[in-house]
Protein backbone atom coordinates (compact mmCIF):
# COMPACT_ATOMS: atom_id res chain seq x y z
CA UNK A 1 0.00 0.00 0.00
CA UNK A 2 1.28 3.48 -0.91
CA UNK A 3 2.08 5.14 2.40
CA UNK A 4 4.96 6.60 4.43
CA UNK A 5 4.95 6.52 8.26
CA UNK A 6 4.72 9.84 10.09
CA UNK A 7 8.14 9.48 11.75
CA UNK A 8 9.78 8.92 8.37
CA UNK A 9 8.05 11.99 6.92
CA UNK A 10 9.28 14.12 9.80
CA UNK A 11 12.81 12.73 9.36
CA UNK A 12 12.86 13.44 5.62
CA UNK A 13 11.60 16.99 6.08
CA UNK A 14 14.05 17.52 8.96
CA UNK A 15 17.01 16.48 6.83
CA UNK A 16 15.89 18.82 4.03
CA UNK A 17 15.44 21.69 6.46
CA UNK A 18 18.88 21.21 8.01
CA UNK A 19 20.50 20.97 4.58
CA UNK A 20 18.90 24.22 3.41
CA UNK A 21 19.75 25.92 6.72
CA UNK A 22 23.44 25.07 6.48
CA UNK A 23 23.60 25.94 2.78
CA UNK A 24 22.03 29.38 3.31
CA UNK A 25 25.29 31.15 4.46
CA UNK A 26 26.84 30.45 1.05
CA UNK A 27 24.33 32.80 -0.58
CA UNK A 28 25.59 35.62 1.71
CA UNK A 29 29.26 34.72 1.42
CA UNK A 30 30.80 38.14 2.07
CA UNK A 31 28.75 38.90 5.18
CA UNK A 32 29.32 35.47 6.70
CA UNK A 33 33.05 35.60 5.97
CA UNK A 34 33.29 39.00 7.68
CA UNK A 35 31.37 37.61 10.66
CA UNK A 36 33.66 34.57 10.97
CA UNK A 37 36.85 36.62 10.75
CA UNK A 38 35.57 39.03 13.39
CA UNK A 39 34.65 36.15 15.73
CA UNK A 40 38.17 34.71 15.51
CA UNK A 41 39.81 38.12 16.03
CA UNK A 42 37.61 38.85 19.07
CA UNK A 43 38.51 35.51 20.61
CA UNK A 44 42.24 36.00 20.07
CA UNK A 45 42.75 39.76 20.26
CA UNK A 46 39.80 41.14 22.19
CA UNK A 47 36.74 43.21 21.41
CA UNK A 48 36.70 46.49 19.52
CA UNK A 49 33.82 48.50 18.08
CA UNK A 50 34.87 47.66 14.52
CA UNK A 51 35.04 43.93 15.28
CA UNK A 52 31.64 44.04 16.98
CA UNK A 53 30.19 45.73 13.89
CA UNK A 54 31.73 43.06 11.63
CA UNK A 55 30.40 40.34 13.95
CA UNK A 56 26.89 41.74 13.55
CA UNK A 57 27.07 41.33 9.76
CA UNK A 58 25.50 37.88 10.18
CA UNK A 59 23.12 36.66 12.93
CA UNK A 60 24.99 34.55 15.47
CA UNK A 61 22.01 32.22 15.88
CA UNK A 62 22.25 31.03 12.27
CA UNK A 63 24.92 28.61 11.01
CA UNK A 64 28.05 30.33 9.71
CA UNK A 65 29.84 27.46 8.00
CA UNK A 66 30.90 28.13 4.41
CA UNK A 67 32.11 26.14 1.44
CA UNK A 68 35.76 27.15 1.14
CA UNK A 69 36.64 28.58 -2.26
CA UNK A 70 39.70 27.07 -3.87
CA UNK A 71 42.63 28.88 -5.40
CA UNK A 72 41.16 28.91 -8.92
CA UNK A 73 37.95 30.58 -7.67
CA UNK A 74 39.30 33.07 -5.15
CA UNK A 75 42.70 33.90 -6.57
CA UNK A 76 45.98 33.44 -4.71
CA UNK A 77 49.26 31.57 -4.93
CA UNK A 78 50.25 27.96 -5.46
CA UNK A 79 53.68 26.52 -4.70
CA UNK A 80 54.98 23.02 -5.26
CA UNK A 81 57.97 22.37 -2.99
CA UNK A 82 60.33 19.46 -2.59
CA UNK A 83 61.34 18.52 0.94
CA UNK A 84 65.01 17.56 1.24
CA UNK A 85 64.36 14.52 3.40
CA UNK A 86 68.03 13.54 3.15
CA UNK A 87 68.82 16.45 5.48
CA UNK A 88 66.88 14.68 8.22
CA UNK A 89 69.04 11.57 7.81
CA UNK A 90 72.16 13.66 8.41
CA UNK A 91 70.60 15.36 11.43
CA UNK A 92 69.79 11.97 12.90
CA UNK A 93 73.39 10.86 12.43
CA UNK A 94 74.75 14.04 14.00
CA UNK A 95 72.52 13.51 17.00
CA UNK A 96 73.54 9.85 17.23
CA UNK A 97 77.29 10.54 17.35
CA UNK A 98 77.46 11.47 21.09
CA UNK A 99 75.66 8.22 22.04
CA UNK A 100 77.97 6.13 19.84
CA UNK A 101 81.04 7.84 21.29
CA UNK A 102 79.80 7.27 24.85
CA UNK A 103 79.28 3.56 24.26
CA UNK A 104 82.66 3.07 22.59
CA UNK A 105 84.47 5.09 25.25
CA UNK A 106 83.00 2.72 27.84
CA UNK A 107 84.98 -0.13 26.18
CA UNK A 108 88.05 1.96 25.40
CA UNK A 109 90.32 -0.69 26.89
CA UNK A 110 89.34 -2.89 23.93
CA UNK A 111 88.73 -0.49 21.02
CA UNK A 112 91.28 2.20 21.91
CA UNK A 113 90.84 5.80 20.82
CA UNK A 114 87.62 6.76 18.99
CA UNK A 115 87.09 9.53 16.44
CA UNK A 116 84.50 10.51 13.87
CA UNK A 117 85.55 10.27 10.23
CA UNK A 118 85.12 13.56 8.36
CA UNK A 119 83.81 13.57 4.81
CA UNK A 120 81.39 10.66 5.20
CA UNK A 121 78.49 10.52 2.69
CA UNK A 122 75.34 12.43 3.57
CA UNK A 123 73.23 10.51 6.08
CA UNK A 124 76.09 8.20 7.07
CA UNK A 125 78.06 8.20 10.34
CA UNK A 126 81.54 6.71 10.15
CA UNK A 127 83.60 6.10 13.30
CA UNK A 128 87.24 5.09 13.39
CA UNK A 129 88.59 3.00 16.28
CA UNK A 130 92.23 2.47 17.12
CA UNK A 131 92.19 -1.31 17.51
CA UNK A 132 90.85 -3.06 14.39
CA UNK A 133 90.81 -6.40 16.23
CA UNK A 134 88.03 -5.08 18.46
CA UNK A 135 85.74 -4.23 15.51
CA UNK A 136 83.21 -6.93 16.44
CA UNK A 137 82.91 -5.56 19.98
CA UNK A 138 82.42 -2.06 18.57
CA UNK A 139 79.69 -3.35 16.25
CA UNK A 140 77.89 -4.99 19.17
CA UNK A 141 77.99 -1.73 21.15
CA UNK A 142 76.74 0.35 18.21
CA UNK A 143 73.93 -2.06 17.34
CA UNK A 144 72.54 -1.76 20.86
CA UNK A 145 71.50 1.79 19.94
CA UNK A 146 69.09 0.46 17.31
CA UNK A 147 65.39 0.38 18.13
CA UNK A 148 62.33 -1.15 16.45
CA UNK A 149 60.96 0.90 13.57
CA UNK A 150 57.76 2.73 14.52
CA UNK A 151 55.58 2.20 11.45
CA UNK A 152 53.05 -0.29 10.09
CA UNK A 153 55.32 -1.19 7.17
CA UNK A 154 58.50 -1.59 9.19
CA UNK A 155 57.43 -4.17 11.76
CA UNK A 156 60.28 -6.32 13.09
CA UNK A 157 62.85 -4.01 11.46
CA UNK A 158 65.52 -1.98 13.28
CA UNK A 159 66.16 1.73 12.91
CA UNK A 160 69.92 1.43 12.29
CA UNK A 161 72.06 -0.50 9.84
CA UNK A 162 75.55 -1.01 11.28
CA UNK A 163 78.50 -2.47 9.37
CA UNK A 164 82.26 -2.37 9.64
CA UNK A 165 85.43 -2.79 7.63
CA UNK A 166 88.97 -2.64 8.95
CA UNK A 167 88.83 -0.26 11.88
CA UNK A 168 85.89 1.88 10.64
CA UNK A 169 82.25 1.51 11.69
CA UNK A 170 79.57 2.67 9.24
CA UNK A 171 76.17 3.55 10.68
CA UNK A 172 73.12 4.67 8.71
CA UNK A 173 69.35 4.44 8.86
CA UNK A 174 67.77 1.23 7.62
CA UNK A 175 65.53 1.39 4.55
CA UNK A 176 62.44 0.80 6.70
CA UNK A 177 63.40 3.64 9.03
CA UNK A 178 64.07 5.92 6.06
CA UNK A 179 60.54 5.31 4.77
CA UNK A 180 59.08 5.97 8.21
CA UNK A 181 61.25 9.08 8.58
CA UNK A 182 60.12 10.38 5.19
CA UNK A 183 56.47 10.04 6.23
CA UNK A 184 57.04 11.77 9.56
CA UNK A 185 59.06 14.53 7.90
CA UNK A 186 56.32 15.25 5.34
CA UNK A 187 53.64 15.33 8.06
CA UNK A 188 55.75 17.61 10.25
CA UNK A 189 56.50 19.89 7.31
CA UNK A 190 52.79 20.16 6.46
CA UNK A 191 51.88 21.08 10.03
CA UNK A 192 54.67 23.67 10.38
CA UNK A 193 53.78 25.22 7.03
CA UNK A 194 50.15 25.43 8.13
CA UNK A 195 51.16 27.20 11.36
CA UNK A 196 53.39 29.65 9.49
CA UNK A 197 50.92 30.43 6.71
CA UNK A 198 47.80 30.58 8.87
CA UNK A 199 48.80 31.43 12.48
CA UNK A 200 45.35 32.89 13.23
CA UNK A 201 43.31 30.14 11.55
CA UNK A 202 41.55 32.46 9.10
CA UNK A 203 43.35 31.91 5.78
CA UNK A 204 42.21 28.32 5.16
CA UNK A 205 45.20 27.16 3.09
CA UNK A 206 45.30 23.85 1.24
CA UNK A 207 48.51 21.95 2.08
CA UNK A 208 48.61 18.44 0.62
CA UNK A 209 51.27 15.80 0.16
CA UNK A 210 52.35 14.96 -3.38
CA UNK A 211 54.24 11.69 -3.79
CA UNK A 212 57.02 10.80 -1.35
CA UNK A 213 58.85 14.11 -0.95
CA UNK A 214 56.70 16.96 -2.27
CA UNK A 215 54.08 19.27 -0.79
CA UNK A 216 51.51 21.32 -2.73
CA UNK A 217 50.61 24.61 -1.05
CA UNK A 218 47.60 26.64 -2.17
CA UNK A 219 46.71 29.83 -0.33
CA UNK A 220 43.90 32.15 -1.47
CA UNK A 221 44.30 35.89 -1.38
CA UNK A 222 48.13 36.17 -1.35
CA UNK A 223 50.87 36.63 -3.94
CA UNK A 224 53.56 34.09 -4.70
CA UNK A 225 56.35 36.26 -3.27
CA UNK A 226 54.40 36.86 -0.08
CA UNK A 227 53.79 33.14 0.33
CA UNK A 228 57.45 32.29 -0.28
CA UNK A 229 58.42 34.90 2.26
CA UNK A 230 56.29 33.19 4.91
CA UNK A 231 57.60 29.70 4.37
CA UNK A 232 61.02 30.14 2.75
CA UNK A 233 63.00 30.54 5.99
CA UNK A 234 63.86 27.28 7.77
CA UNK A 235 64.07 29.14 11.15
CA UNK A 236 66.32 26.44 12.60
CA UNK A 237 67.42 27.77 15.98
CA UNK A 238 70.32 26.14 17.87
CA UNK A 239 72.57 27.06 20.79
CA UNK A 240 76.29 26.16 20.60
CA UNK A 241 79.32 26.58 22.85
CA UNK A 242 81.84 28.90 21.20
CA UNK A 243 85.37 27.56 20.78
CA UNK A 244 86.83 30.82 19.49
CA UNK A 245 86.08 33.86 17.36
CA UNK A 246 88.02 34.40 14.16
CA UNK A 247 88.09 36.99 11.43
CA UNK A 248 88.81 34.49 8.65
CA UNK A 249 86.30 32.37 6.82
CA UNK A 250 89.08 29.93 5.89
CA UNK A 251 89.98 28.93 9.45
CA UNK A 252 90.16 25.22 10.21
CA UNK A 253 87.48 24.51 12.83
CA UNK A 254 88.96 21.17 13.86
CA UNK A 255 87.25 17.80 14.24
CA UNK A 256 83.72 17.93 15.56
CA UNK A 257 83.48 21.71 15.19
CA UNK A 258 81.96 23.97 12.54
CA UNK A 259 82.73 27.47 11.27
CA UNK A 260 79.74 29.81 11.16
CA UNK A 261 79.52 33.44 9.98
CA UNK A 262 78.15 36.26 12.05
CA UNK A 263 74.80 37.55 10.82
CA UNK A 264 76.40 40.97 10.39
CA UNK A 265 78.70 41.22 7.34
CA UNK A 266 81.48 42.82 9.42
CA UNK A 267 80.99 40.51 12.38
CA UNK A 268 83.57 37.88 11.42
CA UNK A 269 83.25 34.15 12.09
CA UNK A 270 82.89 31.81 15.04
CA UNK A 271 84.17 28.30 15.57
CA UNK A 272 81.50 26.45 17.56
CA UNK A 273 80.92 22.86 18.60
CA UNK A 274 79.09 20.94 15.89
CA UNK A 275 76.57 19.36 18.28
CA UNK A 276 74.21 21.96 19.75
CA UNK A 277 73.45 22.10 23.46
CA UNK A 278 69.82 23.03 22.74
CA UNK A 279 67.60 23.45 19.71
CA UNK A 280 64.45 25.39 18.97
CA UNK A 281 62.46 22.21 19.59
CA UNK A 282 62.74 22.94 23.32
CA UNK A 283 61.03 26.34 22.94
CA UNK A 284 57.47 26.71 24.19
CA UNK A 285 56.98 30.39 23.38
CA UNK A 286 58.63 33.29 21.55
CA UNK A 287 57.42 36.88 21.60
CA UNK A 288 58.83 40.15 20.20
CA UNK A 289 60.10 42.60 22.80
CA UNK A 290 62.83 45.10 23.61
CA UNK A 291 66.16 44.63 25.34
CA UNK A 292 67.56 46.77 28.15
CA UNK A 293 68.79 49.32 25.61
CA UNK A 294 65.37 49.68 24.04
CA UNK A 295 66.33 47.76 20.89
CA UNK A 296 63.96 45.17 19.34
CA UNK A 297 64.59 41.61 20.50
CA UNK A 298 62.88 38.24 20.83
CA UNK A 299 62.01 36.84 24.26
CA UNK A 300 61.74 33.06 24.44
CA UNK A 301 60.93 30.38 27.01
CA UNK A 302 62.10 26.77 27.20
CA UNK A 303 60.09 23.73 28.22
CA UNK A 304 61.07 22.08 31.55
CA UNK A 305 63.62 19.79 29.88
CA UNK A 306 65.22 22.63 27.92
CA UNK A 307 65.23 24.90 30.99
CA UNK A 308 67.09 22.25 33.01
CA UNK A 309 69.71 21.72 30.26
CA UNK A 310 70.12 25.49 29.83
CA UNK A 311 70.54 25.98 33.57
CA UNK A 312 73.09 23.19 33.92
CA UNK A 313 75.14 24.36 30.95
CA UNK A 314 75.28 28.02 32.00
CA UNK A 315 76.18 26.97 35.54
CA UNK A 316 79.09 24.81 34.39
CA UNK A 317 80.34 27.25 31.72
CA UNK A 318 80.12 30.65 33.39
CA UNK A 319 82.49 33.04 31.62
CA UNK A 320 82.40 31.20 28.27
CA UNK A 321 80.83 32.45 25.04
CA UNK A 322 77.52 30.93 24.02
CA UNK A 323 76.26 31.37 20.44
CA UNK A 324 72.65 31.64 19.33
CA UNK A 325 72.54 30.33 15.77
CA UNK A 326 69.66 30.85 13.33
CA UNK A 327 69.87 29.01 10.00
CA UNK A 328 73.67 28.57 10.27
CA UNK A 329 74.32 32.22 11.09
CA UNK A 330 75.37 33.47 14.52
CA UNK A 331 72.84 36.04 15.69
CA UNK A 332 74.59 36.75 18.97
CA UNK A 333 77.40 35.21 21.00
CA UNK A 334 77.36 36.81 24.46
CA UNK A 335 79.45 35.79 27.44
CA UNK A 336 77.71 33.75 30.13
CA UNK A 337 78.08 36.04 33.15
CA UNK A 338 75.97 34.00 35.57
CA UNK A 339 73.81 30.86 35.62
CA UNK A 340 70.47 31.30 33.82
CA UNK A 341 67.95 29.01 35.50
CA UNK A 342 64.62 30.73 34.94
CA UNK A 343 63.83 28.83 31.74
CA UNK A 344 63.69 32.00 29.64
CA UNK A 345 66.11 34.00 27.55
CA UNK A 346 66.43 36.79 25.03
CA UNK A 347 67.75 36.93 21.48
CA UNK A 348 69.28 40.30 20.69
CA UNK A 349 70.82 41.59 17.50
CA UNK A 350 70.39 44.20 14.83
CA UNK A 351 66.62 43.66 14.60
CA UNK A 352 63.85 45.90 13.39
CA UNK A 353 60.43 45.70 15.03
CA UNK A 354 59.09 43.87 11.95
CA UNK A 355 62.09 41.53 11.95
CA UNK A 356 61.73 40.58 15.60
CA UNK A 357 57.99 40.01 15.15
CA UNK A 358 58.55 37.80 12.10
CA UNK A 359 61.28 35.80 13.87
CA UNK A 360 59.01 35.28 16.88
CA UNK A 361 56.24 33.93 14.61
CA UNK A 362 58.67 31.55 12.90
CA UNK A 363 60.07 30.28 16.20
CA UNK A 364 56.58 29.69 17.61
CA UNK A 365 55.62 27.72 14.50
CA UNK A 366 58.80 25.65 14.74
CA UNK A 367 61.70 24.96 12.46
CA UNK A 368 61.19 23.08 9.24
CA UNK A 369 62.73 19.61 9.61
CA UNK A 370 64.41 19.93 6.20
CA UNK A 371 65.12 22.53 3.55
CA UNK A 372 62.60 23.19 0.78
CA UNK A 373 63.21 23.52 -2.95
CA UNK A 374 60.61 25.51 -4.89
CA UNK A 375 59.77 23.49 -7.99
CA UNK A 376 56.73 25.35 -9.31
CA UNK A 377 55.03 28.67 -8.62
CA UNK A 378 51.67 29.80 -9.93
CA UNK A 379 49.60 32.88 -9.14
CA UNK A 380 45.90 33.29 -9.90
CA UNK A 381 44.54 36.84 -9.82
CA UNK A 382 41.24 37.55 -8.03
CA UNK A 383 39.85 38.75 -11.38
CA UNK A 384 40.44 35.36 -12.98
CA UNK A 385 38.94 33.72 -9.90
CA UNK A 386 35.79 35.83 -10.19
CA UNK A 387 35.59 35.01 -13.90
CA UNK A 388 35.70 31.32 -13.00
CA UNK A 389 32.92 31.77 -10.46
CA UNK A 390 30.77 33.65 -12.97
CA UNK A 391 31.36 31.00 -15.65
CA UNK A 392 30.55 28.22 -13.19
CA UNK A 393 27.40 30.00 -12.06
CA UNK A 394 26.23 30.39 -15.67
CA UNK A 395 26.92 26.71 -16.35
CA UNK A 396 24.93 25.66 -13.26
CA UNK A 397 22.00 27.90 -14.18
CA UNK A 398 21.90 26.62 -17.77
CA UNK A 399 22.09 23.00 -16.62
CA UNK A 400 19.44 23.65 -13.98
CA UNK A 401 16.98 25.28 -16.36
CA UNK A 402 17.58 22.68 -19.08
CA UNK A 403 16.96 19.74 -16.75
CA UNK A 404 13.86 21.33 -15.19
CA UNK A 405 12.30 22.12 -18.58
CA UNK A 406 12.98 18.59 -19.78
CA UNK A 407 11.45 16.98 -16.69
CA UNK A 408 8.36 19.19 -16.73
CA UNK A 409 7.80 18.59 -20.44
CA UNK A 410 8.35 14.84 -20.20
CA UNK A 411 6.53 13.91 -16.99
CA UNK A 412 4.10 16.74 -16.24
CA UNK A 413 3.17 17.06 -12.58
CA UNK A 414 5.56 14.28 -11.60
CA UNK A 415 8.29 16.19 -13.39
CA UNK A 416 7.51 19.25 -11.27
CA UNK A 417 7.90 17.11 -8.16
CA UNK A 418 11.29 16.03 -9.47
CA UNK A 419 12.25 19.67 -10.11
CA UNK A 420 11.45 20.69 -6.53
CA UNK A 421 13.51 17.73 -5.31
CA UNK A 422 16.33 18.89 -7.62
CA UNK A 423 16.36 22.30 -5.92
CA UNK A 424 16.47 20.61 -2.52
CA UNK A 425 19.26 18.36 -3.80
CA UNK A 426 21.50 21.33 -4.63
CA UNK A 427 20.72 22.85 -1.23
CA UNK A 428 21.60 19.61 0.54
CA UNK A 429 24.81 19.35 -1.49
CA UNK A 430 25.96 22.84 -0.47
CA UNK A 431 24.93 22.18 3.12
CA UNK A 432 26.99 18.98 3.36
CA UNK A 433 30.01 20.62 1.72
CA UNK A 434 29.74 23.49 4.22
CA UNK A 435 29.51 21.21 7.26
CA UNK A 436 32.49 19.05 6.28
CA UNK A 437 34.57 22.12 5.38
CA UNK A 438 35.18 21.03 1.79
CA UNK A 439 37.03 23.27 -0.66
CA UNK A 440 35.17 24.09 -3.87
CA UNK A 441 37.30 24.39 -6.99
CA UNK A 442 36.44 24.87 -10.65
CA UNK A 443 36.36 21.08 -11.20
CA UNK A 444 34.12 20.97 -8.12
CA UNK A 445 31.66 23.23 -9.91
CA UNK A 446 31.82 20.77 -12.80
CA UNK A 447 30.93 18.08 -10.27
CA UNK A 448 27.87 20.11 -9.22
CA UNK A 449 26.79 20.51 -12.84
CA UNK A 450 27.20 16.77 -13.34
CA UNK A 451 25.22 16.13 -10.15
CA UNK A 452 22.36 18.26 -11.47
CA UNK A 453 22.17 16.06 -14.56
CA UNK A 454 22.50 12.84 -12.56
CA UNK A 455 19.99 13.92 -9.91
CA UNK A 456 17.02 13.25 -12.18
CA UNK A 457 18.31 9.90 -13.44
CA UNK A 458 16.71 8.05 -10.56
CA UNK A 459 13.42 9.90 -11.04
CA UNK A 460 13.46 9.04 -14.75
CA UNK A 461 13.91 5.36 -13.89
CA UNK A 462 11.03 5.49 -11.39
CA UNK A 463 8.67 7.41 -13.66
CA UNK A 464 9.35 5.16 -16.62
CA UNK A 465 8.74 2.13 -14.45
CA UNK A 466 5.43 3.63 -13.26
CA UNK A 467 4.43 4.08 -16.92
CA UNK A 468 5.13 0.41 -17.58
CA UNK A 469 3.06 -0.66 -14.58
CA UNK A 470 0.13 1.53 -15.63
CA UNK A 471 0.03 -0.33 -18.97
CA UNK A 472 -0.76 -3.57 -17.12
CA UNK A 473 -4.09 -2.13 -15.95
CA UNK A 474 -3.00 -1.84 -12.32
CA UNK A 475 -4.47 0.96 -10.23
CA UNK A 476 -2.46 4.18 -9.83
CA UNK A 477 -1.60 3.46 -6.19
CA UNK A 478 -0.21 0.01 -6.98
CA UNK A 479 1.60 1.31 -10.10
CA UNK A 480 3.38 4.00 -8.12
CA UNK A 481 4.35 1.56 -5.38
CA UNK A 482 5.70 -1.03 -7.85
CA UNK A 483 7.48 1.70 -9.82
CA UNK A 484 9.57 2.68 -6.80
CA UNK A 485 10.15 -0.91 -5.70
CA UNK A 486 11.29 -2.25 -9.09
CA UNK A 487 13.44 0.77 -9.97
CA UNK A 488 15.26 0.72 -6.63
CA UNK A 489 17.83 -1.93 -7.57
CA UNK A 490 18.74 -0.16 -10.82
CA UNK A 491 19.10 3.16 -8.97
CA UNK A 492 21.37 1.66 -6.32
CA UNK A 493 23.52 -0.23 -8.84
CA UNK A 494 24.03 2.84 -11.04
CA UNK A 495 24.96 5.10 -8.15
CA UNK A 496 27.25 2.55 -6.48
CA UNK A 497 29.37 2.25 -9.62
CA UNK A 498 29.58 6.03 -9.94
CA UNK A 499 30.33 6.28 -6.22
CA UNK A 500 33.25 3.85 -6.57
CA UNK A 501 34.69 6.07 -9.29
CA UNK A 502 34.29 9.13 -7.07
CA UNK A 503 36.02 7.33 -4.19
CA UNK A 504 38.96 6.42 -6.42
CA UNK A 505 39.24 10.04 -7.57
CA UNK A 506 39.21 11.19 -3.94
CA UNK A 507 41.69 8.59 -2.68
CA UNK A 508 44.23 8.71 -5.52
CA UNK A 509 43.69 12.18 -6.94
CA UNK A 510 45.15 15.44 -5.69
CA UNK A 511 44.16 19.09 -5.76
CA UNK A 512 41.33 19.79 -8.24
CA UNK A 513 40.83 16.08 -9.00
CA UNK A 514 40.23 15.36 -5.33
CA UNK A 515 37.82 18.31 -5.16
CA UNK A 516 35.85 16.92 -8.10
CA UNK A 517 35.72 13.52 -6.40
CA UNK A 518 34.41 15.01 -3.14
CA UNK A 519 31.68 17.03 -4.89
CA UNK A 520 30.65 14.06 -7.02
CA UNK A 521 30.53 11.70 -4.03
CA UNK A 522 28.39 14.05 -1.93
CA UNK A 523 26.19 14.78 -4.95
CA UNK A 524 25.52 11.06 -5.45
CA UNK A 525 24.43 10.68 -1.83
CA UNK A 526 22.09 13.68 -1.93
CA UNK A 527 20.70 12.67 -5.34
CA UNK A 528 19.78 9.20 -4.13
CA UNK A 529 18.19 10.64 -0.99
CA UNK A 530 16.04 13.16 -2.86
CA UNK A 531 15.01 10.68 -5.56
CA UNK A 532 14.08 7.77 -3.28
CA UNK A 533 12.66 9.69 -0.32
CA UNK A 534 11.85 13.33 -1.13
CA UNK A 535 10.18 12.87 -4.53
CA UNK A 536 8.29 9.85 -3.22
CA UNK A 537 7.06 11.91 -0.24
CA UNK A 538 5.72 14.56 -2.63
CA UNK A 539 3.93 11.93 -4.72
CA UNK A 540 2.44 10.20 -1.66
CA UNK A 541 1.17 13.45 -0.12
CA UNK A 542 -0.34 14.53 -3.46
CA UNK A 543 -1.96 11.12 -3.95
CA UNK A 544 -3.44 11.10 -0.43
CA UNK A 545 -5.03 14.52 -0.99
CA UNK A 546 -6.28 14.01 -4.57
CA UNK A 547 -7.08 10.29 -4.68
CA UNK A 548 -7.07 10.25 -8.52
CA UNK A 549 -8.67 7.34 -10.34
CA UNK A 550 -6.14 7.60 -13.15
CA UNK A 551 -2.76 9.30 -13.47
CA UNK A 552 -0.59 10.38 -16.36
CA UNK A 553 3.20 10.27 -16.11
Amino acid sequence: MLQIPLWKRVLILGVCFCGLLFSMPNFFYGAVETHNSAAIEIEQLGTTSEREADLAAWPSLLPSTLVNLGLDLRGGAQLLVKVQVEDVYQTRMDGLWPDVRERLVAVRDQVGFVERVDGAPNGVLQVRIQNADALNQALIEARQLAEPVVSLTGLAAQTLQVSGQGNVLTIELSEEEKLATDTRTLLQTQEILRRRIDPDGTTEPSITRQGTDRVLIQVPGVSGEELKGRIGTPARLTFHPVIRATGSGDANPGPGNILLPDIEPEGGFYVVEGTPVLTGDELTDAQPGFDQNGQPSVNFRFNPSGARIFCNFTTENTGALFATVLDNEVITAPQIREPICGGSGQITGNFTVEGSTELAVLLRAGALPADLDFLEERTVSPTLGQDSIDAGRIACVIAFIGVMVFMAASYGLFGLFANVALILNVGLLLGVLSVVGATLTLPGIAGIVLTIGMAVDANVLVFERIREELKTAKGPSRAIELGYEKALSAIIDANITTGITALILFALGSGPVKGFGVTLLVGIATSVFTAIFVTRLFVVVWFERRRPKTIEV
